[in-house]
This record gives structure tokens, C-alpha cells and sequence, in this order.
């Protein structure tokens, strides 16, 4: 019986993508998550001009124009901070506190609520208050009105995604994971510090 061979289909854009994301986290750890975390960042930044946008027209007032800028200090930020940043801390908490130590996802999350959370939204008013060439003094103000207001909205909205992703999500994927949630959640922010 003669065997009909069946042609192979190349996959589909999204599969090639994934495949691709995949060949490149595996060659470039850190710059390819940091890529992403640019590229996210920046898309967290035009969602949230695009929702204040659609709010304003709502309310019949005039909406701005997309303000370029802000996508670009976003992207700065996740290339240069987010993306390598976070690699490093999710690898220092699989060091600190591997699965065979007791209660050793508790002990992950707290760390990273307790102590990173507050560092890194700190670290986000800083340089965000550098890259918009703000004064210490504009800094000063934005940290007693907002800083506050910003962390317990991170503790609420984060702490569960951080929870599955710190313990769940295989480490080479938890930028990744992080970035998928900061896209909403940096739309959040971009409005906060307005």
C-alpha cells in the first residue's frame, strides 16, 4: 500500500511569533526580556492616553493628541529598567528561597511585596520624574500625593498575579508573565502620576 505523504503547514503568525520570542529568550535572556519590556511599557502608556481619551470625549471635552513622548520614556524604562531588573530579582528569589525550603512561596511573596514592590514603584517615580526633566522639588510633591495612593492599588492589583507568578510560572517566563499584567497596570500608573 503506497504511503501518501501530507504537506507540512507552516504555523501561524501568532505560532511563529511565540517560536521566535522562544528561539531569542533562550540565545538573549536579558535583552531579549527587556525588549519586550520596552515594547510593553510602551503599549501600557498608549492604552492609558487612549482611555483618557475615550473619557474625555465622553464628557464632551476635547481629548489631546497622543503624546509620543510618553511612550518613549515608558519603553526607556522597560528596556533599561523593568526587563533586566526583573530578571535578575526572579532568579535571586529561586536562589533565596528554592521549592524544597519550607514555606518558601510565602516567604518569596512577601519579599516581593514588602520590599521590592515599594523599591521598584519608587524607583518608577524617579526615573520617569528624570526622563520628563522634572525637579526634585516636582518629585518631592508627586511622591507625599501619589506614591502612597500607587503602592496600595500595586498590593491590591499585583499580589495575586505575583503570587502565581513567582511560584507557578517557570522562571525564564515571569518577565514575560509580569510585563502581560504591567501593560494594564502601567496604563494605571501613566494616569496616577498626571
Amino acid at each position: 500500500m503506497p504511503v501518501r505523504s501530507v504537506p507540512v503547514r507552516e504555523p501561524a503568525f501568532p505560532g511563529r511569533l511565540l517560536q521566535q520570542y522562544l528561539i531569542l529568550l533562550k540565545k538573549y535572556p536579558i535583552i531579549t526580556k527587556s525588549v519586550t519590556s520596552g515594547v510593553l511599557s510602551a503599549l501600557g502608556n498608549l492604552l492609558s492616553q487612549y482611555i483618557e481619551s475615550k473619557k474625555k470625549s465622553k464628557q464632551g471635552r476635547p481629548a489631546k493628541e497622543v503624546d509620543l513622548c510618553g511612550p518613549a520614556r515608558f519603553a526607556v524604562y522597560g528596556l533599561v529598567i523593568t526587563g533586566p531588573v526583573s530578571h535578575y530579582f526572579y532568579h535571586l528569589l529561586e536562589a533565596l528561597f528554592p521549592a524544597t525550603e519550607p514555606y518558601c512561596m510565602l516567604k518569596r511573596l512577601l519579599l516581593e511585596r514588602l520590599i521590592i514592590a515599594p523599591a521598584f514603584l519608587l524607583l518608577f517615580f524617579v526615573v520617569m520624574n528624570a526622563l520628563e526633566g522634572k525637579t526634585v522639588a516636582d518629585l518631592q510633591d508627586k511622591m507625599k500625593t501619589r506614591f502612597w495612593t500607587a503602592l496600595k492599588m500595586n498590593w491590591k492589583v499585583w499580589t495575586p498575579f505575583q503570587f502565581i507568578n513567582i511560584n507557578y510560572v517557570p522562571v525564564q517566563f515571569r518577565v514575560l508573565f509580569a510585563n502581560m499584567i504591567a501593560l494594564f497596570w502601567y496604563a494605571y500608573l501613566a494616569s496616577v502620576r498626571k
